[in-house]
């Protein structure tokens, strides 16, 4: 298999991966917080990238700790926080939907503070990525415009996170292998959120008929959905490019929907409508012009 087919199969596992991963939350929602959720994600993920510190990593590592703590708090902490709250009050297939900006703010980003190069037509894939995104809000599961666009505020911030995070991982952990950097960022990010889990009644809820089930599925979450698809993602940011990388939310959504649509959620006309107009958008964006 050549290079570049070997990139689309990762991008491919990727968002099948990730695009499972708001059916997962939804399902550890069924007994924990919101909040609860996503330090269980982080902690989870923690403990099994914790063993490769002493097999995989060198104190000399640290020296890139800004970009190491960037990737784990702008590319895992903070979105699983911003996700788990979303929804609550958004579908996950929307969720999902909503998750397709990504590459749209890592085009915006690298213009604004990387000096990255664009032209008139990425800018009106930006446009159009924002468009497809207030549709979509309008068009939400209820008729509360509002209270789709609070909710969706915290899909749009976990975006801007993730781009932040490519362009940390490409500029400043470049020469540091994904699994490294993952390790040291995960060691990071991991013991923050077992502190907060400690003030919290989650010992109390194991006793809920279903918080077995539900601690299955996060598991499954961090396991997959964080510890090793971070790894994956980290190679293919650096054998591609920032936009590239971020591109594999084309596929999430898709993923996001079927699996939606699987528990029972409601898919209007209107919804594809507005993800067409967002991935149009994500196409505009990573249009080369000659």
């Amino acid at each position: 298999m050549n290079t570049r087919a070997l990139q689309w199969l990762i991008l491919i596992v990727l968002a099948l991966i990730w695009g499972s991963s708001f059916i997962l939350m939804k399902r550890g929602l069924d007994v924990f917080s919101s909040d609860e959720v996503a330090a269980l994600r982080i902690f989870i993920a923690f403990l099994v990238m914790l063993p490769l510190l002493f097999f995989r990593t060198k104190k000399e590592d640290l020296r890139q700790w800004k970009g190491l703590l960037g990737q784990g708090m702008l590319g895992n902490f903070i979105p699983a926080f911003l996700f788990t709250k979303a929804e609550t009050g958004l579908s996950s297939a929307l969720t999902g939907m909503l998750n397709s900006l990504t590459p749209v703010f890592t085009l915006l980003l690298g213009f604004l503070l990387f000096k990255t190069r664009s032209s008139l037509i990425n800018a009106l894939g930006i446009m159009a990525g924002f468009a497809g995104a207030i549709g979509l809000l309008w068009a939400g599961k209820d008729a509360n415009f509002s209270s789709n666009i609070g909710y969706g505020t915290y899909v749009i911030i976990a975006t801007v996170c993730y781009a932040m995070s490519v362009h940390i991982i490409k500029k400043y952990l470049q020469g540091m292998d994904a699994v490294t950097s993952t390790t040291w960022a995960m060691c990071m990010i991991g013991p923050p959120a077992g502190i907060y889990l400690l003030t919290t009644d989650i010992l109390e809820k194991l006793h809920h008929p279903l918080a077995m089930q539900s601690l299955i599925y996060i598991a499954i979450l961090a396991i997959f959905g964080t510890a090793i698809s971070v790894v994956i993602f980290t190679v293919l940011v650096k054998q591609t490019n920032a936009l590239f990388a971020s591109s594999v939310t084309y596929l999430i959504p898709i993923v996001a929907i079927l699996w939606g649509l699987f528990d029972g959620e409601s898919l209007e006309i209107s919804h594809l409508a507005w993800i067409g107009l967002i991935l149009l958008g994500v196409y505009l964006v990573n249009k080369k012009t000659a």
